[in-house]
């Protein structure tokens, strides 16, 4: 399945529009992990383990969108949007949403 954060794919032609569709994770934070990383960010590395975290989260929230444009029929998503947002309390949980627009493409010609 294409997925693009254009509003159309060269070459191919939207023959219908399906749905919205989105994909939501939420993923929460690991004490050790948070106090790992805030010792990484003092010395000045990388924060390997929110990186990866978050990378597993983000995609998660396309594979449940894709997921979501098959069954409304479409076989591409345009204008695809990722958002990130810090919620609980003392920022302890990430939600990652993947929003986009499921289209039936025409076969190429």
């Amino acid at each position: 399945m294409i997925v693009t954060t254009t509003n159309n794919i060269d070459g191919r032609t939207v023959q219908r529009y399906c749905s919205v569709v989105t994909g939501e994770v939420i993923v929460g934070a690991n004490l050790f992990r948070d106090l790992f990383a805030s010792v990484r960010d003092i010395v000045g590395g990388r924060a390997g383990a929110y990186e990866e975290v978050l990378s597993r989260a983000r995609e998660e929230a396309m594979a449940e969108m894709r997921q979501r444009a098959a069954a409304a029929g479409g076989n591409a998503i345009i204008g695809v949007d990722l958002d990130y947002e810090v919620l609980g309390s003392g920022g302890s949980m990430l939600m990652v949403s993947a929003t986009g627009t499921a289209v039936l493409l025409a076969d190429p010609a």
